[in-house]
């Protein structure tokens, strides 16, 4: 019995080392958020990434600075730095357009976009 006792725990072992990884050396461990802009990029989708940070980001800002507005604006494009957003309301389109410059700011610090105007369009139904 003793004899099965050292087996099991230099399998055990075994798992642990490098060459238990399927070959992979000594490689740590990555976040998935530091891998996907890389991915990303690779497959051709660095834009669709920014666009979705660009999203996030919108309604965070949106939520901390004009609290009225969350749910009736929202980013539908990015391209060379100009964010369009889409409004639901006259009102939310003025308010925004007035605040332009604090919200490119704000935009501009939360993504790795160079954000320089804010584009606001009217949804129609």
């Amino acid at each position: 019995m003793s004899g099965d006792k050292g087996r099991s725990g230099a399998a055990g072992e075994r798992g642990r080392g490098p060459e238990g990884r399927g070959g992979r050396g000594q490689r740590g461990m990555e976040r998935l958020g530091d891998l996907l802009p890389d991915a990303a990029r690779s497959l051709g989708l660095e834009d669709e990434m920014e666009l979705a940070a660009a999203m996030t980001a919108w309604q965070k800002i949106v939520a901390e600075r004009i609290p009225a507005a969350v749910g009736a604006c929202r980013i539908v494009a990015l391209s060379q730095g100009v964010v369009t957003i889409e409004v639901d309301e006259p009102i939310v389109a003025q308010e925004l357009r007035l605040r332009g410059p604090e919200l490119v700011t704000a935009l501009r610090s939360a993504v790795r976009s160079s954000v320089r105007q804010l584009r606001v369009t009217a949804r129609h139904v």
